[in-house]
């Protein structure tokens, strides 16, 4: 295709095959979602062949199916209350509970997705694998800090830590490590879904600043408002409530602030290269932009870590770094936490589906300037894809390796309060 932009390649040992502009492509998504009419619409502008839609509730009902050779992209079932009822086994979308069923019908539903795209030769562009690493907080954790990735510390990390039973247990973690203020997490949460800032001071002295809000029935639904709960009986109960579905436990790290506002990045990574990042500031510690977060200043903060001494092209390679370990998924979208001071980073969390950053063009020097996060994953696939079927003898450029953390400036694995 004439004056496609570089894009990005992974080092990675398997990386995610792609289409060709011949080869049929089809996206499992909610058909009525701006995220399949953001793919759509940049297949579409590439010239490639129009994306057939398989909408999940297809899926989850086993009336699915798919076409010979085509190449299939799993896109995010959320946003559709149809299909959340059958995940999460809950009506109101609105409600936190159900995230443990949600896991385990989603990995089954992508593992028969996976079959009959195999049994039809086509081509899954996800591995079903990391898809279970990466909507599990613990496991995905655990798959991080081994990696050298520096991430916060945490005494649920990785399928040996304990389960968190209920508030007194948690109670014990955060007293046995050491952890006044930590994050707690629903292990197969997205979207900011049951999680709680938590901070204690003695017995007692206890509160928690999250979007859940209970109802007079013991129920947990997510708002919109951000809201503080300041006895322990009130803590308490919310854990003890979210506990059943699973928790992930991580050191609160205090971040770094633009404009007297607390600040993180989202960083989406295509096929290995970090491509594009969004600033978000929020005067909670919950940054999310539909908790009432704003878009910052990317320029800022590269000036800012500048500023500290620090490295913003080290901040982008340690989420490379993070992405390298899921080389089957084509895009990521990585939560940096940058320190206070701006010169330290860690990962929060690496998400499947965490491209929705629309009107968002690529990072100078990432190979997908001038294009939004869908453009740049079709550039990706198409550009894999003619590697593939250049010449017998083709020399076929390969990129430098990212360098192992030992080759690397040396950062923390896991990150502790100064």
């Amino acid at each position: 295709m004439s004056g496609t932009p570089r894009s990005a390649h992974s080092p990675g040992p398997r990386p995610a095959r792609g289409p060709a502009a011949s080869t049929a492509l089809a996206v499992v998504g909610n058909p009525l979602n701006r995220r399949v009419a953001f793919f759509r619409d940049a297949v579409r502008a590439a010239g490639l062949q129009e994306v057939r839609v398989v909408p999940w509730l297809d899926v989850l009902r086993g009336r699915a199916r798919f076409r010979t050779g085509e190449s299939v992209r799993l896109d995010s079932p959320g946003e559709d209350p149809g299909v959340e009822r059958l995940l999460r086994g809950v009506g109101d979308p609105t409600r936190v509970e159900g995230s443990a069923l949600w896991y385990a019908n989603f990995l089954a539903a992508v593992r028969s997705v996976a079959a009959e795209v195999s049994a039809v030769g086509g081509e899954l562009l996800h591995d079903p694998a990391e898809l279970a690493r990466l909507f599990d907080k613990r496991l995905c954790h655990a798959v991080l800090d081994g990696a050298g990735v520096p991430v916060p510390a945490s005494p649920t990390s990785g399928p040996a830590a304990p389960a968190v039973r209920d508030w007194e247990h948690l109670r014990e973690l955060l007293r046995d490590h050491r952890m006044p203020r930590a994050f707690v997490k629903l292990a197969h949460g997205s979207s900011a879904s049951g999680v709680l800032a938590v901070e204690t001071a003695g017995p007692g002295r206890v509160q928690a600043t999250t979007s859940v809000e209970r109802d007079g029935r013991g129920r947990l639904f997510n708002s919109l408002r951000v809201r503080r709960y300041t006895t322990e009986r009130e803590v308490a109960a919310l854990v003890d409530a979210l506990a059943p579905d699973g928790l992930h436990v991580e050191r609160w790290l205090p971040k770094a602030s633009q404009q007297g506002r607390s600040a993180d990045l989202r960083v989406v990574v295509v096929a290995g290269r970090a491509t594009h990042a969004v600033v978000r500031t929020s005067r909670s510690p919950l940054t999310n932009l539909h908790l009432g977060g704003s878009r910052g200043d990317l320029d800022g903060v590269r000036e800012a870590v500048a500023a500290a001494g620090g490295s913003w092209p080290e901040a982008l390679a340690i989420c490379e770094r993070a992405a390298a370990r899921f080389p089957g998924t084509l895009c990521v979208g990585v939560d940096l936490l940058p320190a206070t001071g701006w010169r330290r980073f860690a990962v929060g969390e690496v998400n499947a589906f965490g491209d929705l950053l629309p009107g968002l063009t690529g990072l100078p020097g990432s190979g997908a300037e001038g294009l939004d996060t869908y453009a740049a994953q079709v550039a990706a696939l198409r550009s894999r894809a003619d590697n593939r079927a250049g010449p017998p003898h083709a020399q076929v450029h390969t990129p430098t390796p990212t360098p192992t953390p030992e080759e690397r400036p040396r950062t923390d694995r896991a990150i502790a309060a100064p």
